[in-house]
């Protein structure tokens, strides 16, 4: 009983870890990218991380939380609010924590290096996790991991090109 109880809830762990370290990841490079084009303050990236972290790791888990309560099999719900909650709390904490590892190389750095190497993070943490996930999945690594760098790179393009649009606008 013990063995289903664990494979069970393992379910939500990796819902909540995979969801969280994607978006979280996407979602701290465009910030990052587009607060420092808009203003070469390290104070703002750093306020915008802190913020970030808490905000959109709530939102996102209330977010999935919905998800899990509305997502039904053979017409009957699919998740107990153990399982529900268990989502919630992993794509909280895995959000927030990743968004927040971005603030260290900002902390630690000069700004315009310290966003270089919150990129090659960030890009590093999501070949890394798609290609875990590829191996479990017994998947061609590259295209998963292609994918998902084409979309982060794609977002840190539009980011940057949005925050020097901005500077521009409010100077």
């Amino acid at each position: 009983m013990e063995q289903v109880k664990s494979e069970r809830y393992s379910h939500q762990l990796i819902t909540g870890i995979s969801f969280g370290l994607t978006s979280g990841v996407i979602t701290a490079l465009g910030m990052i990218v587009g607060l420092h084009s808009a203003t070469s303050s390290k104070l703002a990236v750093v306020a915008g991380i802190i913020v970030m972290a808490i905000a959109d790791g709530l939102a996102d888990a209330a977010g999935l939380h919905m998800a899990e309560e509305i997502e039904l099999e053979k017409g009957e719900v699919k998740h107990t609010p153990r399982e529900i909650w268990l989502t919630t709390l992993f794509t909280f904490l895995s959000v927030s924590g990743v968004i927040l590892s971005f603030a260290i190389p900002i902390l630690i750095f000069p700004l315009k290096i310290a966003v270089f190497l919150a990129i090659g993070w960030g890009m590093l943490l999501l070949i890394f996790f798609n290609f875990y996930t590829t191996k479990i999945n017994k998947e061609n690594p590259i295209k998963l991991i292609s994918e998902h760098i084409l979309l982060a790179v794609f977002v840190v393009i539009v980011s940057y090109g949005v925050g020097n649009l901005i500077a521009k606008w409010l100077k």
